[in-house]
This record gives structure tokens, C-alpha cells and sequence, in this order.
């Protein structure tokens, strides 16, 4: 340790004694956050509004915190919510317990698990921060349906996860938007492609 290193020491503190406070008014403005900020999770959807998640649980082995919960069942032909064998029947996520690491988005295969820029996430109530399925789904979006309804994008699931996110979608084939000059990308956007926050 030299002789001047507590005067640097003090330096440091004297120069900050006189500066302006930095003060957030929140809540009243809210500052932005990165593109990539890792806030609330979200389930995403196909087009046609099944659902993502095939109940792997991969997320909720990923977890260092063990706040995921899931529970995997069948699809059957009456009754289908996502195009694999498989759909997250229970899905919760505790946010008294998750950390918000992201660890959970990058195990998921299937895209399924995203992170949003909502981060206003307290509450009073701890039953409240367990997050159910229905909080964490992604609302439905023009074009889609609500599930349990039939595969409309393929017939398997490798047909919704091969398919080009440009091309127009079933529906959409001979319609007036695509005569009005509308691009391919524009009406798979406006009919809920982009179902993916930005993480």
C-alpha cells in the first residue's frame, strides 16, 4: 500500500459529494428497458394459436432455483392444444423463487419459453406470484383459435417447426390482403408469426 493511496481513496469521495443526485422518478416515468432484458416469461403460440410448449419439462430441469412446475399430458384427436405428442397441461412459474437468469428459455427446443420486458412483478400476496398457464400464455392474436382445435399449419408437428415464417398461411392464400400487394411477412406478422417477445 503506497503513502497516497488513502488520499486517492478520499479523492473519490470528495468528487462525488458535490455532483448532482441521480433521481428516478418512478412510477410516474418509467425508464425503458434493453431489448433483451430479462423480465416476465411468456408461453408463445403457433399462427394458428396452438400452443408451443409440448410438456417436456426440460425448463423446470433447467432452473437453478426450482421455481418452474410442470406437468405434461397427451393431445388426442378430440382434444389437441399443441402439435406434438404432448402440451404442458400445468404449467406454473413461482417469481418468489425465480432469479430471472434465463436459463429456462435458452433449454426450451421448441421456443415455446420467451422473456418479456415486464419487470413490474410485486405483489402483497404470495399466492399471486405464482404464475398459472392461463397468466402466462400469449393472448390470441387475429387468425388464431383457441385450443383444443385441430392442426391447421401441417400435418405433424415437423411441419410447423420446417415451415417458412414468410410464406402466407392457409388462410391467408387468395385473400384480399395478399391482392392488395401486402407482403407474405406482413399478414404472417399481423396473424400472430411474431408471437416471440424480444428476450
Amino acid at each position: 500500500m503506497g503513502i497516497l493511496d488513502p488520499y486517492k481513496g478520499f479523492g473519490v469521495t470528495f468528487s462525488t459529494m458535490f455532483k448532482k443526485p441521480t433521481t428516478e422518478q418512478y412510477p410516474e416515468y418509467k425508464k425503458e428497458t434493453a431489448p433483451r432484458f430479462h423480465g416476465r416469461h411468456q408461453l408463445n403460440r403457433h399462427p394458428d394459436g396452438l400452443e408451443k410448449c409440448v410438456g417436456c419439462e426440460l425448463c423446470a430441469w433447467a432452473c437453478p432455483a426450482d421455481a418452474i412446475y410442470v406437468e405434461g399430458a397427451d393431445n388426442t384427436d378430440e382434444e389437441r392444444y399443441s402439435p406434438g405428442e404432448r402440451y404442458g397441461r400445468v404449467y406454473q412459474i413461482n417469481y418468489l423463487r425465480c432469479i430471472l437468469c434465463g436459463l429456462c428459455i435458452e433449454a426450451c427446443p421448441t421456443r415455446a419459453l420467451t422473456m418479456s420486458n415486464e419487470y413490474e412483478l410485486a405483489d402483497d400476496s404470495r399466492e399471486d406470484l405464482i404464475f398459472t398457464k392461463e397468466q402466462l400464455l400469449a393472448p390470441l392474436r387475429e387468425g388464431m383459435q383457441q385450443p383444443p382445435h385441430p392442426m391447421f399449419l401441417g400435418e405433424s408437428e415437423t411441419d410447423y417447426y420446417t415451415r417458412d415464417p414468410e410464406a402466407p398461411l392457409p388462410w391467408q392464400v387468395g385473400s384480399e390482403a395478399q391482392a392488395g400487394g401486402g407482403t407474405a411477412a406482413d399478414e404472417a406478422s399481423a396473424h400472430g408469426a411474431g408471437s416471440e417477445r424480444a428476450r
